[in-house]
């Protein structure tokens, strides 16, 4: 089959013919109708997300499964799936407390480079290629734990269904399931890239009445505005803390969600959100980044300052009520993608994605 391989550090992706065991025990084989172009496979070609090398890239994958492993009965042959880079045990602390977003068993094992047993089932010239994030989407086929597998619906496009595993239920997870944002609340989304855009669409389904976007690119707050925002703001322009005010009686967002991983904007969101207000952080800084707020606030304004991993999902309850919200026409997620690519032009997606002419890019498979 055909596969997009990073085989060293700042190096673009090289498309070329590679070999795909079957499945193990407890594996299954799925043949990829589309995968989108997420930043963290960015950082990983850079360096900026160690991960071993040469690999198979990408983690937002949707398809229909070829083959099942030995003990396999979650999934059969002919399923349509997302695929999901947690694959849960089920049994650890996190798993069975309703966290297997946080699942102990997964995701110390995320950037190892093999499934989660360990196993390899890529090659390149007969030698071992290591696995991406459990799943290494951007190929034409791929073998994954069967945790991975979400089944769902087979009635939503591959490429909508493919943005599901990572960028939209990031962010609509973010505001729904972590922020718990409600009706009348003021949200404050900084970041209108895929993930933020998901967000402002989850807080607008929640009952948000104001939904504020954040973002210095023009094409990305009219997004914003396309799927739910209510008000957009220039930051290098406008006075975001101003609209604020003037939207909640001076007192500040009820949610600020900061999706672009930069420290210095964690800060923003908490100073946008007024007292009991709660603030997600869904971007990773860089390794080691401190993040700062005043110490004093935190406790005298009781504000609630959380992560939010995969949008704090339940990966087989969540994602197939996102696709169901899609196919009842109460979440756009198909204004997401931007713009289709072959897998031939695989580096001319990221390029795009890097000039922010993208919400999402995908990449269409075989299918």
């Amino acid at each position: 089959m055909r596969a997009a391989v990073l085989f060293g550090e700042n190096q673009g992706l090289e498309v070329v013919d590679v070999e795909l065991a079957g499945p193990g025990p407890g594996e299954v084989r799925v043949r990829l109708g589309a995968t989108g172009l997420c930043a963290s496979d960015w950082h990983t070609m850079t360096g900026a997300i160690p991960s071993p090398t040469p690999a198979v890239l990408g983690h937002e994958g949707a398809g229909v499964v070829e083959a099942v492993g030995e003990g396999v009965s979650r999934v059969a042959a002919g399923d349509h799936v997302v695929l999901s880079w947690v694959p849960n045990c089920g049994y650890c602390r996190y798993c069975e407390s309703g966290r297997p977003n946080l699942c102990s068993k997964a995701m110390p094992a995320l950037l190892a480079g093999t499934l989660v047993s360990g196993a390899r089932r890529l090659s390149y010239n007969g030698e071992p290629l290591y696995h991406y994030s459990f799943l290494s989407t951007f190929a034409e086929e791929t073998v994954v734990d069967e945790a991975a597998c979400v089944k769902i619906r087979d009635d939503v496009p591959l490429p909508v269904a493919a943005l599901v595993g990572c960028a939209a239920t990031t962010g609509y997870g973010a505001a729904v399931l972590r922020g718990r944002v409600g009706p009348g609340d003021t949200v404050v989304v900084i970041g209108a890239g895929g993930v933020g855009l998901s967000a402002v669409m989850g807080a607008a389904l929640a009952g948000a009445r104001h939904v504020v976007a954040v973002d210095p690119r023009a094409t990305k707050r009219e997004w914003a505005l396309d799927v739910g925002a209510t008000h957009v703001v220039d930051p290098g322009t406008e006075d975001v803390d101003a609209l604020i005010r003037s939207l909640t009686d001076g007192d500040g967002a009820d949610v600020a969600i900061e999706s672009a991983g930069r420290p210095e904007l964690v800060t923003r969101a908490f100073e946008l959100t007024c007292r009991g207000g709660t603030i997600v952080c869904v971007g990773i800084p860089e390794a080691g980044s401190p993040v700062s707020f005043p110490g004093p606030d935190l406790v005298r304004h009781e504000k609630v300052v959380t992560g939010s991993l995969y949008g704090s999902c339940q990966m087989h309850v969540d994602m197939p009520r996102i696709l169901d919200l899609y196919a009842e026409g109460r979440l756009p997620l198909d204004k997401l993608v931007t713009k289709s690519y072959t897998l031939d032009d695989i580096n001319v997606g990221f390029e795009d994605m890097l000039a922010g002419r993208l919400a999402r890019g995908v990449v269409l498979l075989a299918g």
